[in-house]
């Protein structure tokens, strides 16, 4: 009976101690470090709303469904955490004072949630008591400041998104956007465009570090997204700088070798610089290209055509 009671303790030590890591990997780490049990949380959610979303399913039934998914998977996660932690420390009651399990479960819940109403006599029991109450109100703190942090990374994201559509339409594309600004004969304020999304993308890739969760949650309205914008963008940028005939403008290539994705962090391979700029329409991976003759606003050059 005593080595079931230890073995209850060591148990219990076990599932709080990985619990507490995954919250502190979760909510507190600014690193891209991998929080197994949070996956496990999100990767199990996302099958319940797979049944929901099917691949066959119109596209607007499926951005209704998703776009629960992210708040739904934070909750959960909470829950996860706060039911893991009333679990070991319920093992760890039972092994200390040896009552009935049930026993140990009210002093567990008593202590997580502090509501007081029993209280353990034996003083090994009351320093886990002790622990336990603290670590509850630090989980309901990190939790407190964890939801404005990934809110505000949020609003930061969408803003810039929304405010392509005026000059990319909806949904963007890398073309209309070049069109855009030589239509409104600003192809010479391409360079302040260019250092805004630069900043975008370092947000980004910081935000999206921090808070992998954020990942999930999807633009507030269906036909934006945040993915969709950075490929117009980096697409627009790739069709200007090789397939227009205008002055290299300052951070025209930045955009080029920004990272593809926050989990992929790698730059892309600069082009050789001895060569010509690629201007296929398969290599630069949008639709159509700029019209044979066309001659940018202050050049007396035309833009190169798109070859086949």
């Amino acid at each position: 009976m005593i080595a079931l009671r230890i073995a209850a303790v060591a148990a219990g030590v076990f599932i709080v101690a990985a619990t507490f890591a995954s919250a502190v990997r979760t909510v507190i780490l600014p690193r891209g470090v991998p929080a197994r049990l949070t996956r496990i949380v999100f990767v199990a959610l996302r099958v319940v709303f797979n049944l929901r979303a099917r691949p066959s399913a119109s596209y607007e039934r499926r951005d209704r469904v998703l776009a629960l998914y992210g708040p739904i998977g934070l909750l959960l996660l909470l829950v996860v955490w706060v039911s893991l932690l009333l679990l070991g420390y319920t093992l760890i009651y039972w092994g200390i004072i040896g009552d009935s399990f049930g026993e140990a479960f009210r002093i567990s819940g008593s202590s997580l949630l502090t509501l007081g109403f029993l209280e353990p006599v034996h003083l090994g029991a009351v320093v886990v008591a002790f622990v336990e109450a603290a670590m509850g109100l630090v989980l309901l703190a990190m939790l407190i400041t964890y939801l404005p942090s990934i809110y505000a990374a949020f609003q930061r994201r969408e803003g810039l998104v929304t405010s392509l559509e005026v000059r990319a339409g909806s949904p963007p594309t890398g073309v209309r956007l070049v069109r855009f600004f030589f239509v409104m004969e600003q192809l010479d304020r391409l360079s302040d465009f260019w250092k805004r999304w630069e900043a975008w993308f370092v947000d980004i890739e910081e935000s999206h570090t921090s808070f992998p969760t954020l990942a999930f949650f999807r633009s507030p309205q269906p036909e934006h997204s945040w993915i969709t914008a950075a490929g117009a963008v980096l697409d627009g940028a790739s069709l200007l700088s090789a397939a227009v005939d205008v002055p290299r403008l300052r951070g025209v290539r930045d955009p080029c070798r920004v990272p593809r994705a926050p989990e992929d962090l790698r730059f892309l391979r600069d082009p050789v610089p001895d060569r010509s700029p690629v201007s296929r329409r398969a290599d630069l991976g949008v639709q159509g290209g700029v019209r044979r003759g066309v001659r940018p606003p202050g050049r007396r050059g035309r833009a190169h055509e798109a070859r086949p």
